[in-house]
């Protein structure tokens, strides 16, 4: 009889009804989109600064993350890379040296990091073809070919063909020297790295450096970047007894990672600014109509009602129009959702870690459905309690005469 009364009488006012349901569906509209923009924004620039930029996965010997060191390499990394490759979930691998230097070009010159790479894997795991804006990739054999990003070509002035010296200490403590032609100027997205990198082909420069055989770094990605930390633990198995560390992009990348979580955080606060508008709205309507209904809570307690009978009647009430507003919420949402997680919207572009974000998309997700149907239902539970309390107390006598 009471959820018979509680579902009669949210139709009895449609136009207050109608309201409340709007607040709660608006409420939740507006946690899901920012909860899917939020997820689709922060991992689509987590994917692309990881794939272009560091990978998902990282392999090094011993401490080389914390204390890089020339002398801390990887033996025979390419049986090393066939163990790695068959891990499930593994989709690339690509192995890279590295070693300070410094390049001079006719009365030029610069301090430069120079990174040595296969330029096969590197293209299939970082996408580093698509970074080169003037000139070629390397050619797959060895040539005495460079790649200097663009900032380092801006500072010698070189262009394609220009023939840059390098001079650097070997890891056998021999002067390492060489005249290589540059073929190509990259644009990383990120200036700083720009102004120093220098690639050459990792045989080049293991025959500089005298490291035949031995890397510094193995770069991974995976198929699914949220299938990292069981691919890591996959890889390590793997690897086990090498003295090999593998380490995922939230330890290679911590500072970065930190960012994301920090601003991650921050949008704690904008969701609960949503939640306290719709409880507001929520308590607002409930006690009009409590208020509007004294005589008839009278009515009802003259009758023999127990308090706690009109109690659960108000808080009936409050959840069925919840419930209602969790079903038209989610669809909405579901259909907000899609409509921005492909055109998106633009933003003034902003670099973070070297990426340049100019365009925000929502993503849809179990969470931006979930999380804004448990902030509506327990904000809605919450403020439907003072209201109901408020209607058990009352007395029949007080509230006949209040009409």
């Amino acid at each position: 009889m009471i959820l018979k009364l509680a579902l009669r009488n949210i139709f009895r006012q449609k136009r207050r009804t109608v309201f409340t349901v709007l607040t709660m569906v608006g409420g939740f509209v507006l946690a899901s989109l920012s909860i899917g923009i939020a997820d689709g924004s922060y991992n689509h620039l987590i994917d692309v600064f990881t794939r272009t930029q560091t990978g998902h996965i990282q392999v090094h010997q011993g401490d080389y993350l914390d204390k890089p060191s020339l002398y801390k390499t990887i033996d025979g990394y390419q049986e090393v890379g066939a163990k790695i490759q068959s891990v499930k979930g593994v989709e690339s691998w690509s192995p890279q040296i590295f070693a300070p230097g410094l390049a001079s070009l006719n009365d030029k010159s610069s301090a430069v990091q120079m990174i040595g790479i296969d330029p096969r894997r590197e293209s299939a795991t970082t996408n580093f073809d698509k970074k080169i804006k003037q000139g070629k990739l390397f050619p797959e054999q060895s040539g005495h070919f460079a790649i200097m990003g663009k900032g380092l070509a801006q500072t010698l002035k070189a262009d394609i063909d220009s023939q840059v010296v390098i001079v650097s200490q070997a890891a056998d403590g021999s002067m390492a020297n060489d005249i290589y032609t540059v073929c190509g100027i990259m644009d990383s997205g990120d200036e700083i790295s720009d102004r120093m990198s220098l690639y050459l082909h990792i045989t080049d420069m293991q025959e500089l450096m005298v490291l035949e055989g031995r890397v510094h770094q193995i770069s991974i990605n995976v198929s699914n970047i949220k299938k990292v930390p069981a691919i890591t633990k996959g890889i390590r198995e793997a690897l086990d007894g090498r003295g090999l560390d593998v380490e995922p992009w939230q330890e290679v990348a911590k500072t970065f990672y930190r960012s994301m979580q920090a601003d991650k955080q921050g949008n704690v606060v904008f969701h609960f600014i949503i939640m306290l508008i719709v409880s507001i709205g929520v308590l607002n309507t409930v006690l009009m109509a409590v208020l509007e209904r004294t005589r008839e809570y009278g009515v009802l307690k003259a009758l023999g009602t127990q308090p706690s009978q009109i109690f659960r009647m108000v808080v009936i009430e409050v959840m069925a129009m919840t419930a209602i507003s969790l079903v038209a919420g989610s669809l909405l949402g579901l259909l907000t959702n899609y409509i921005f997680s492909i055109y998106g919207f633009n933003i003034p572009p902003t670099e973070v870690g070297g990426i340049v974000m100019d365009t925000m998309r929502s993503e849809i997700n179990a969470q931006s459905f979930y999380t804004p149907a448990l902030l509506v239902f327990f904000s809605a539970l919450l403020v439907s309690l003072f209201p109901a309390r408020m209607a058990s107390k009352i007395q029949p006598a007080r509230a006949m005469r209040l009409h």
